[in-house]
């Protein structure tokens, strides 16, 4: 008996591959982690996700600056704050997995 399978196109592969390698990188730092699980609960601005995660200002800001640059987070301001929140569905599922596979239960 014979399996079949299915061709997917290189090309298509490879764009896939650049993307999923792309977030990966993101993720691949306890900050920005931290930073993309705590912001997939909703929008928080800066004081609010220092407080929260006991992050210091410079590495929130070089951090957050990181992700605004790839697109992963959007700003909105209000007074003198500045609101961030995650802008790329893709990258709130890839979140729900990791916690789902790595947080622990009672956290839930």
């Amino acid at each position: 008996m014979s399996r079949s399978h299915t061709v997917i196109d290189p090309q298509v592969l490879r764009s896939g591959a650049g993307r999923a390698v792309g977030a990966l990188k993101l993720l691949a730092n306890e900050e920005r982690m931290l930073l993309l699980c705590q912001l997939s609960q909703g929008e928080m601005c800066v004081s609010e996700l220092e407080a929260q995660l006991g992050i210091h200002q410079p590495t929130l800001s070089q951090q957050l600056g990181v992700l605004r640059n790839e697109g992963v987070v959007e700003t909105r301001r209000q007074g003198k704050n500045i609101y961030y929140s995650v802008s790329d569905p893709a990258l709130l599922e890839i979140l729900a997995v990791l916690y789902r596979l790595y947080c622990p239960k009672e956290a839930r």
